[in-house]
């Protein structure tokens, strides 16, 4: 699609532990359209093309990974790109929203539209409302997820991961766990730690994929989707001045905290080998600090 950078499985050493951990650094697969996201719209992109369709509409909230690397790509790519954006209010505040003020620099023509619209962009009126409104377009879901975004998500285990014991990823919409499960190994384990509250969440990822080898570890999304507080950016510091990896605080930072945290308490067998999965989204960074500075918090280190 366009020109990537190499990713790599990076250590992280313990002083006094019989257990191997290493972070697949797929943030560092682009600049912008890192991580997932570049996973998920390798295919639907392709789609698009070979359809004749010149632009791309899709969903997401004011902080959204998936608006931000859709706009970014459309830009490289010489596409048009629309997003459906939750919240009729952030039309005066683009400005003072990096993930907004990026996308817009990008290129992107935004639709802002009330929480309770929103709700309704799976319906068939309110997508041929869209398709008056903009002209013909090719849909990506919110999150991006579909099964070319599978697909594409399958790509990010290579033959060298074969060896790994466990893998962890964070969860959000299910498409990047549900390509993993399926690229697995015979004997591998993977373990997905969604970053919201739910059971919906283990039917929807049931929809991608055959394989029985995973589970999901509901136990660290910190009280749901962009919920933060003192001790997980405590931990993504921590781990930034340790190590020099950068975590974000919605998916990958907690999926971190989590993996360990059970590490710490035993659950993982002497000798495992694991491989969690940083998918990226530290572009979610400024604005998330805009709101910890708010609430009196600590901000995260970029």
């Amino acid at each position: 699609m366009f020109s990537l950078q190499q990713s790599v499985n990076q250590q992280v050493v313990f002083p006094s532990s019989d257990i191997e951990l290493y972070i697949k650094r797929e943030d560092k697969l682009h600049d912008y359209v890192s991580g997932n996201k570049y996973r998920k719209l390798k295919y639907n992109i392709e789609a698009a093309e070979r359809s004749g369709l010149r632009t791309l509409l899709s969903f997401g909230g004011a902080y959204s990974n998936h608006i931000s690397a859709l706009a970014s790509a459309g830009q490289i790519l010489g596409l048009k790109t629309i997003g459906v954006i939750r919240g009729e209010e952030l039309h005066a505040q683009i400005d003072g929203n990096p993930t907004l003020q990026f996308a817009k620099q990008c290129g992107m023509q935004f639709k802002f539209v009330s929480r309770s619209q929103y709700r309704l962009k799976t319906s068939a009126s309110f997508l041929n409302d869209l398709k008056e409104e903009f002209g013909a377009f090719y849909l990506i879901p919110e999150g991006g997820t579909n099964a070319l975004a599978v697909k594409g998500c399958e790509e990010i285990l290579s033959e060298q991961d074969s060896h790994f014991d466990y893998i962890c990823v964070s969860v959000g919409t299910g498409g990047t766990i549900a390509g993993i499960i399926n690229c697995s190994k015979p004997g591998q384990q993977v373990l997905g730690f969604p970053a919201l509250k739910g059971s919906f969440l283990h039917k929807d990822i049931s929809k991608f994929v055959t394989k029985s080898n995973w589970k999901l570890v509901n136990d660290y999304h910190f009280g749901g989707y962009a919920k933060i507080n003192a001790s997980l950016v405590a931990f993504i510091n921590r781990f930034k001045r340790e190590y020099g990896i950068p975590l974000d605080p919605i998916y990958t930072g907690k999926m971190l905290f989590g993996v360990m945290d059970l590490i710490n308490k035993g659950f993982f067998p002497k000798g495992s080998k694991i491989l969690t999965i940083h998918t990226g989204g530290l572009q979610g960074i400024p604005g998330m600090n805009d709101r910890l500075v708010k609430k009196n918090l600590p901000k995260i280190i970029i």
